[in-house]
């Protein structure tokens, strides 16, 4: 296996070899975070990742900066030995799709049902979006780790 050091390398010049240069940032010695311009980067980025053996897919966070910044932001975590390689995409607020990661990783499936619900990303492609953790009767277009969830299955009004 290689080093941390060698890994965040290659992750660095797969990064450099896009078709346009995606960012990359090293906040910590054995962690680098690449941020994809579009979700159409998400599956050939990953599909990359899988072809030089970096590592498994970890988890999927969503974050949510707030309404008025209108979007949302997915972090792909992918562990490659003591390495950190995490993809940040930014999505719209509203109507926030991407690609499932499940034809590649079947292992993703219950991540991104997570987020999903949790969120209201949707994605492409996910065979099952049943919920996880939500009761039958939750409320439609109310996600619980929205900024905008007051606590009791409502939005907070402004």
């Amino acid at each position: 296996m290689p080093s941390p050091e060698q890994i965040l390398q290659i992750v660095s010049e797969l990064a450099a070899s896009w078709t346009w240069k995606m960012e990359t940032r090293q906040p910590e010695p054995n962690r680098i975070d690449v941020v994809l311009p579009s979700p159409a980067d998400l599956v050939p980025f990953v599909v990359g990742l899988r072809v030089q053996r970096l590592g498994y897919l970890s988890t999927i966070t969503g974050l949510d900066p707030g309404v008025d910044s209108g979007h949302l932001e997915l972090l792909y975590h992918f562990c490659p030995g003591p390495a950190v390689i995490n993809l940040r995409l930014t999505v719209p607020r509203d109507g926030a799709r991407v690609p499932t990661l499940t034809e590649i990783i079947p292992s993703a499936e219950s991540a991104e049902r997570e987020v999903r619900e949790m969120f209201g990303v949707t994605f492409d492609g996910l065979r099952n979006a049943d919920p996880l953790y939500l009761p039958d009767d939750w409320p439609a277009g109310v996600y619980p780790l929205r900024k905008d969830f007051d606590g009791n299955g409502r939005l907070k009004l402004a």
